[in-house]
């Protein structure tokens, strides 16, 4: 069994999934649909051998939990054809609005049974062949490592956010540049400083001499 747990949300409330094996992987699946950026995304978070892939685009979800085993072609493969149902059938034009969770369980929960069910057993070799030529021209689909699930494998670790390690190198740059500029300006000063001192010298040093040179010239 390649594909274990599937499902729809809208935003991180799930309207509907289906789970093949017997584990409960809801705590961890929840954890990653509240990490999930607003933004269209494709991503694969990578957690002991299980994988967890998602596309989240016009502020749905569709998210499907495999073995390690299986890659990544097969599940998006499944998750491009679970997105294509999803919205051709009639519930996606009465999910506009909030819904309550699990709210299309009953309507659209069978059908994620059934696809599941498919690529577990047959999947389609020509969609596997498009979905490889779609892959290898998206970007965007990365591979996101999780910290190992803490104690008796029942929660998942938050997940590493780079943004937010982004964001401190950010301010860790800008309070440097500071630093620096601050001591270029004290810098540039203190040069300033010593070239008038130099300058002040200078005009000394002439103007004794010619007073020197005024003195000799008015006792001769």
């Amino acid at each position: 069994m390649s594909l274990i747990h599937a499902l729809v949300a809208q935003g991180s409330t799930i309207m509907a999934e289906h789970q093949a094996g017997k584990r409960d992987f809801s705590q961890a699946t929840q954890t990653i649909l509240s990490k999930i950026p607003p933004n269209n995304s494709k991503l694969t978070y990578v957690w002991e051998q299980y994988l967890f892939h998602y596309i989240s685009e016009g502020g749905f979800t569709y998210l499907v939990m495999a073995d390690d085993s299986a890659g990544r072609r097969m599940p998006f493969t499944f998750l491009g054809e679970l997105q294509r149902k999803f919205i051709a059938s009639p519930t996606a034009s009465s999910s506009t609005t909030s819904l309550a969770p699990h709210a299309l369980q009953s309507t659209f929960g069978p059908v994620i049974s059934q696809l599941m069910y498919t690529y577990n057993t047959s999947p389609p070799t020509d969609d596997l062949a498009r979905a490889q030529s779609e892959l290898a021209q998206v970007k965007d689909i990365m591979v996101q490592n999780v910290e190992q699930i803490l104690s008796r494998g029942e929660r998942i670790e938050l997940l590493v956010d780079k943004t937010d390690t982004m964001a401190s190198q950010a301010t860790a740059f800008r309070r440097g540049a500071r630093t620096v500029r601050r001591q270029m300006w004290w810098k540039n000063k203190r040069v300033l400083a010593l070239g008038i001192i130099v300058a002040l010298v200078i005009v000394w040093i002439i103007m004794a001499q010619f007073c020197g040179a005024a003195l000799r010239c008015g006792s001769n």
